[in-house]
């Protein structure tokens, strides 16, 4: 029996014993008294964590789940807030623990401190998880909370408990490496434009252009519970050479390349499926595991590559062309920059040729030097390809001229390079010293003092 089929049977044997779970509940005399019928949302809660049979645990999970759906905005965040203030740790039971904790110091007293910690919410989340699809429900309720947060604040822990919860449940133990294909079913594929977060994906034709030529490859993750719902996918192109530009690399009129004569896989789209999911991390085990199937059926390649973005690029270089002081740009490099400003400057090779240059230098600045308040790389996806353990391979200046690679990176775009042996080491260099592993030609493109204070590892 395949995995679909294996989902799908476990699938309709819960949505039969919530069915059977219902005729139990609506045979109670509560149900009769008309009690149940207007029970609060948070009520019916509170009856799942009283504990009740398995058929009627998966039709209560399931009733609940149903009517979160149907509440408005304002309902949900309600909801999220009684969450918040009634469904923590019983703080009767913590203080009896942590009492006896300090009397005996037992094991036992220990493990009961432990048990008593855990806010009520997480064992509501796991019970309401019994209820037939209700994993992908989940991740869709604490998508509704992560648009709340930003104005509260107080919601935080809910949140956490969220994250908790799904890192074990989203285990890399669990989670199945695909290859998609054109023969892949459609409401899957759909998914992939739908999700695409780095270059578009702009009709079907596109699609198959990525999916479905020789020297292309797609993978993705998914998790048992949400069959049809990929939760991160990779896009791969098989070249002869590292690609500095990604126009090329989505030319769907390019010629295209015997797979067997490529020699470097080039990771030019990383696409997060699930808001949801938002803490748990999926890339790392992804590009780790491509590499591995794709060395299997290319034994010829043997350089690993990403094409990446710099999406806050431009946003820092403008802050550098406002500061009264900037520790990168000279006089001459902001009147170069000017020149950012003025509409179709990308199609003018002279000021290409006067704006690649400095802008090489600024981003070499910008991976080496520049920091978070909490001494990270300030781009994004330098933290995670670093952290994976990947050296920052090459700058290219006009990489990517589309709308949006000119918005968010003034067009620039990077290659970080995964060289298997020193993959360890590189992460420890930056996980431990905070150290930006990078080729000698990047560290060539600083200049002079700015250089020296660049290139010197956080304590």
């Amino acid at each position: 029996m395949s995995t679909s089929s294996n989902t799908s049977f476990f699938s309709d044997l819960l949505t039969s014993i919530a069915e059977r779970g219902r005729a139990l509940l609506s045979s109670s005399p509560r149900k009769a008294q008309g009690a149940a019928r207007s029970a609060t949302l948070v009520e019916r809660c509170e009856e799942l964590l009283s504990g009740r049979g398995e058929a009627s645990g998966v039709a209560l999970a399931t009733e609940i789940l149903e009517r979160y759906e149907r509440l408005k905005t304002g309902e949900r965040i309600a909801f999220f807030e009684a969450l918040a203030e009634s469904f923590g740790p019983d703080r009767a039971r913590l203080d009896a623990a942590v009492e006896a904790y300090g009397r005996t110091g037992s094991d036992a007293s220990m493990a009961e401190m432990h048990a008593a910690s855990e806010p009520r919410r997480q064992e509501l989340f796991r019970r309401l998880n019994m209820a037939p699809r209700a994993t992908l429900a989940l991740v869709r309720m604490r998508e509704d909370l992560m648009d709340a947060l930003p104005r509260r604040r107080d919601l935080a822990a809910v949140n956490q408990d969220f994250a908790h919860l799904f890192s074990s449940w989203f285990n890399r133990g669990f989670l199945v490496l695909r290859r998609m294909h054109w023969s892949t079913p459609a409401n899957v594929l759909e998914k992939l434009i739908r999700y695409e977060a780095v270059h578009e994906i702009r009709d079907w034709n596109d699609l198959r252009a990525r999916v479905d030529t020789p020297d292309r490859r797609c993978y993705a993750f998914f998790h048992p519970a949400l069959v049809d719902e990929p939760l991160i996918f990779v896009e791969v192109a098989l070249t002869g050479d590292i690609p500095g530009a990604i126009a090329p690399v989505l030319d769907q009129n390019r010629a295209h390349l015997d797979p067997r004569k490529a020699t470097t896989a080039v990771f030019y789209s990383i696409s997060n499926c699930q808001r949801g999911l938002a803490g748990v991390s999926f890339g790392n085990f992804l590009i780790k595991q491509v590499v591995e199937e794709i060395s299997h059926e290319f034994s010829n390649l043997t350089t690993f590559v990403t094409l990446s973005p710099a999406p806050t690029f431009r946003k820092w270089l403008d802050a550098e062309r406002a500061a009264e002081n900037s520790a990168v740009l000279e006089a001459a490099d902001r009147e170069t920059l000017k020149a950012l400003d003025e509409a179709g400057w990308e199609d003018k090779p002279e000021v290409r040729a006067a704006l690649a240059p400095v802008l090489a230098s600024a981003a070499a600045y910008y991976y080496l030097s520049a920091k978070t308040p909490k001494g990270k790389p300030v781009d994004p996806v330098a933290r995670f390809h670093l952290g994976n353990g990947a050296r920052l391979e090459c700058i290219n200046p006009m990489g990517d001229l589309s709308r949006k690679g000119l918005s968010q990176a003034a067009g620039l775009m990077v290659n970080y390079r995964y060289l298997l042996n020193d993959i360890e080491k590189n992460h420890e260099a930056f996980a431990g010293k905070g150290e930006v592993v990078a080729s000698p030609a990047v560290k060539k493109l600083l200049r002079g003092d700015v250089a020296q204070r660049a290139l010197v590892p956080l304590s």
